[in-house]
Protein backbone atom coordinates (compact mmCIF):
# COMPACT_ATOMS: atom_id res chain seq x y z
CA UNK A 1 0.00 0.00 0.00
CA UNK A 2 1.50 3.45 -1.01
CA UNK A 3 1.98 5.88 1.70
CA UNK A 4 -0.70 8.96 1.82
CA UNK A 5 0.77 11.50 -0.07
CA UNK A 6 0.79 14.58 2.52
CA UNK A 7 -1.20 18.12 1.33
CA UNK A 8 0.88 21.23 1.27
CA UNK A 9 -1.53 22.35 3.77
CA UNK A 10 -0.10 19.30 6.16
CA UNK A 11 3.15 19.67 5.18
CA UNK A 12 3.20 23.57 6.51
CA UNK A 13 1.77 22.27 9.64
CA UNK A 14 4.37 19.50 9.95
CA UNK A 15 6.91 22.81 9.17
CA UNK A 16 5.20 24.78 12.07
CA UNK A 17 4.62 27.32 9.80
CA UNK A 18 1.42 28.97 7.82
CA UNK A 19 0.08 27.41 4.78
CA UNK A 20 1.18 30.86 3.23
CA UNK A 21 4.40 30.99 4.49
CA UNK A 22 4.83 27.66 3.36
CA UNK A 23 3.67 28.13 -0.49
CA UNK A 24 6.34 31.51 -0.53
CA UNK A 25 9.12 28.93 0.47
CA UNK A 26 8.02 26.62 -2.67
CA UNK A 27 7.89 29.43 -4.88
CA UNK A 28 12.12 30.17 -4.08
CA UNK A 29 12.77 27.27 -4.91
CA UNK A 30 12.69 24.93 -1.17
CA UNK A 31 13.11 21.24 -1.18
CA UNK A 32 9.68 20.62 0.18
CA UNK A 33 9.32 17.38 -0.80
CA UNK A 34 12.51 16.34 1.53
CA UNK A 35 12.70 16.72 5.30
CA UNK A 36 16.11 16.66 5.62
CA UNK A 37 17.13 18.89 2.45
CA UNK A 38 14.56 21.21 4.03
CA UNK A 39 16.04 21.47 7.40
CA UNK A 40 18.88 22.54 5.95
CA UNK A 41 17.53 24.85 3.79
CA UNK A 42 15.84 26.70 6.32
CA UNK A 43 19.02 26.95 8.13
CA UNK A 44 21.01 28.39 5.40
CA UNK A 45 18.44 30.64 4.28
CA UNK A 46 18.18 31.70 8.59
CA UNK A 47 22.19 32.10 8.18
CA UNK A 48 21.55 34.51 5.17
CA UNK A 49 18.80 36.51 7.64
CA UNK A 50 21.72 37.28 10.06
CA UNK A 51 23.75 38.51 8.45
CA UNK A 52 21.03 41.55 7.68
CA UNK A 53 21.59 41.86 11.18
CA UNK A 54 23.15 45.50 12.82
CA UNK A 55 26.42 43.87 14.18
CA UNK A 56 27.36 41.80 11.20
CA UNK A 57 26.55 44.60 9.01
CA UNK A 58 29.09 46.61 11.29
CA UNK A 59 31.87 43.89 11.47
CA UNK A 60 31.65 43.84 7.22
CA UNK A 61 31.75 47.25 6.78
CA UNK A 62 34.86 48.06 8.57
CA UNK A 63 36.65 45.04 7.19
CA UNK A 64 35.69 46.35 3.73
CA UNK A 65 37.56 49.55 4.49
CA UNK A 66 40.06 47.46 5.93
CA UNK A 67 40.41 45.63 2.81
CA UNK A 68 40.13 48.70 0.62
CA UNK A 69 43.19 50.14 2.24
CA UNK A 70 45.34 46.88 1.78
CA UNK A 71 44.04 46.29 -2.07
CA UNK A 72 42.50 48.98 -3.42
CA UNK A 73 42.50 47.61 -7.06
CA UNK A 74 41.36 44.33 -5.55
CA UNK A 75 38.51 45.73 -3.86
CA UNK A 76 37.04 47.57 -6.65
CA UNK A 77 36.60 44.02 -8.07
CA UNK A 78 32.57 43.42 -7.83
CA UNK A 79 33.06 39.61 -7.85
CA UNK A 80 35.41 39.44 -5.26
CA UNK A 81 33.55 42.22 -3.30
CA UNK A 82 30.66 39.34 -2.84
CA UNK A 83 32.61 36.53 -2.00
CA UNK A 84 34.40 38.57 0.65
CA UNK A 85 31.08 40.04 2.69
CA UNK A 86 29.52 36.39 2.51
CA UNK A 87 29.39 33.61 4.81
CA UNK A 88 31.99 30.42 3.65
CA UNK A 89 28.99 28.19 4.03
CA UNK A 90 27.22 30.42 1.78
CA UNK A 91 29.62 30.01 -0.87
CA UNK A 92 29.83 27.56 -3.82
CA UNK A 93 33.06 25.63 -3.93
CA UNK A 94 34.06 26.71 -7.04
CA UNK A 95 33.51 30.51 -4.98
CA UNK A 96 35.43 29.14 -2.05
CA UNK A 97 38.57 27.97 -4.56
CA UNK A 98 38.47 31.13 -6.68
CA UNK A 99 38.19 33.01 -3.03
CA UNK A 100 41.07 30.87 -1.68
CA UNK A 101 43.13 31.50 -4.58
CA UNK A 102 43.19 35.51 -4.14
CA UNK A 103 43.23 35.52 -0.15
CA UNK A 104 46.56 33.37 -0.61
CA UNK A 105 48.58 35.61 -2.39
CA UNK A 106 47.29 38.45 0.22
CA UNK A 107 48.64 36.79 3.63
CA UNK A 108 47.68 39.65 5.78
CA UNK A 109 44.20 39.89 4.18
CA UNK A 110 44.06 36.19 4.64
CA UNK A 111 44.45 36.53 8.19
CA UNK A 112 41.82 39.39 8.66
CA UNK A 113 39.03 37.81 6.55
CA UNK A 114 39.49 34.20 8.72
CA UNK A 115 39.60 37.00 11.96
CA UNK A 116 35.88 38.49 10.74
CA UNK A 117 34.85 34.90 10.21
CA UNK A 118 35.23 33.52 13.48
CA UNK A 119 33.80 37.13 14.95
CA UNK A 120 30.83 36.71 12.87
CA UNK A 121 30.37 33.50 14.13
CA UNK A 122 30.83 34.38 17.62
CA UNK A 123 28.76 37.75 17.61
CA UNK A 124 25.85 34.65 15.67
CA UNK A 125 25.53 32.82 18.69
CA UNK A 126 21.87 32.98 20.35
CA UNK A 127 19.89 31.22 23.43
CA UNK A 128 22.79 30.53 25.81
CA UNK A 129 22.81 29.69 29.39
CA UNK A 130 24.34 31.75 32.08
CA UNK A 131 27.40 29.32 31.67
CA UNK A 132 27.73 29.25 28.27
CA UNK A 133 28.10 32.79 28.25
CA UNK A 134 30.32 33.08 30.92
CA UNK A 135 32.74 30.72 28.39
CA UNK A 136 32.09 33.14 25.16
CA UNK A 137 33.18 36.52 27.07
CA UNK A 138 37.20 35.39 27.25
CA UNK A 139 36.99 35.13 23.60
CA UNK A 140 34.70 38.30 23.36
CA UNK A 141 36.98 40.08 25.11
CA UNK A 142 40.48 38.94 23.17
CA UNK A 143 38.92 39.67 19.84
CA UNK A 144 38.58 42.83 20.79
CA UNK A 145 42.26 43.11 22.25
CA UNK A 146 43.20 42.01 19.35
CA UNK A 147 41.05 44.82 16.87
CA UNK A 148 42.58 47.33 19.11
CA UNK A 149 46.56 46.21 19.05
CA UNK A 150 46.03 46.19 14.67
CA UNK A 151 47.42 48.82 12.66
CA UNK A 152 44.52 49.29 10.87
CA UNK A 153 42.30 52.78 11.55
CA UNK A 154 38.94 50.60 10.53
CA UNK A 155 39.72 47.50 12.81
CA UNK A 156 41.05 49.33 15.64
CA UNK A 157 37.33 51.49 15.37
CA UNK A 158 35.71 48.13 15.49
CA UNK A 159 37.30 47.14 18.24
CA UNK A 160 36.19 50.14 20.48
CA UNK A 161 32.32 49.80 19.62
CA UNK A 162 32.43 46.50 20.15
CA UNK A 163 33.87 47.14 24.12
CA UNK A 164 31.52 49.74 24.24
CA UNK A 165 28.51 47.10 23.35
CA UNK A 166 30.15 44.25 25.89
CA UNK A 167 26.79 44.64 27.36
CA UNK A 168 24.56 44.17 24.51
CA UNK A 169 26.83 41.49 23.17
CA UNK A 170 25.82 39.28 26.40
CA UNK A 171 22.55 39.90 26.14
CA UNK A 172 22.19 38.72 22.81
CA UNK A 173 24.14 35.85 23.56
CA UNK A 174 21.68 35.08 26.61
CA UNK A 175 18.15 36.32 25.22
CA UNK A 176 16.14 35.97 21.64
CA UNK A 177 14.19 38.94 21.87
CA UNK A 178 14.73 42.35 21.27
CA UNK A 179 13.17 45.79 20.94
CA UNK A 180 12.81 45.67 17.11
CA UNK A 181 8.97 45.78 16.94
CA UNK A 182 8.47 48.76 19.33
CA UNK A 183 10.95 50.43 16.84
CA UNK A 184 9.15 49.22 13.84
CA UNK A 185 5.83 50.99 15.85
CA UNK A 186 7.27 53.87 16.56
CA UNK A 187 8.92 54.65 13.29
CA UNK A 188 5.31 53.45 11.97
CA UNK A 189 3.89 56.68 14.24
CA UNK A 190 6.32 59.00 12.98
CA UNK A 191 5.35 58.22 9.31
CA UNK A 192 1.68 58.78 10.20
CA UNK A 193 2.58 61.98 11.83
CA UNK A 194 4.70 63.33 8.99
CA UNK A 195 2.50 62.37 6.23
CA UNK A 196 -0.31 64.39 8.14
CA UNK A 197 1.60 66.97 8.86
CA UNK A 198 1.06 66.86 12.38
CA UNK A 199 -2.02 66.14 14.53
CA UNK A 200 -4.17 69.01 16.35
CA UNK A 201 -6.46 66.76 17.96
CA UNK A 202 -4.55 63.72 19.53
CA UNK A 203 -7.91 61.35 19.85
CA UNK A 204 -7.23 61.44 15.43
CA UNK A 205 -3.83 60.75 16.19
CA UNK A 206 -4.13 57.93 18.63
CA UNK A 207 -7.23 56.30 16.49
CA UNK A 208 -4.90 56.80 13.40
CA UNK A 209 -2.02 54.67 14.96
CA UNK A 210 -4.62 52.18 16.65
CA UNK A 211 -6.08 51.56 12.97
CA UNK A 212 -2.19 51.12 11.38
CA UNK A 213 -0.47 49.57 14.18
CA UNK A 214 -3.26 47.08 15.85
Amino acid sequence: MKPKKLTLKARAAAAGVTEKIFRSWKRQGAPIHDGRAMAEWRLARELNRKQRDPEIRLVNHHFLSSWRQLDEIGAKNRGLLSLMRRHTQNLRPDQQSRLRAYLEKNPILEAIYHFKQKLCRLLLIKRQTARQCRRLIPLFLEAIQQLRTTGLAPLQTLGATLASWQAEVACMWRFARNNAITEGFHTKMEMISRRAFGFRNFQNYRLRVTALCA
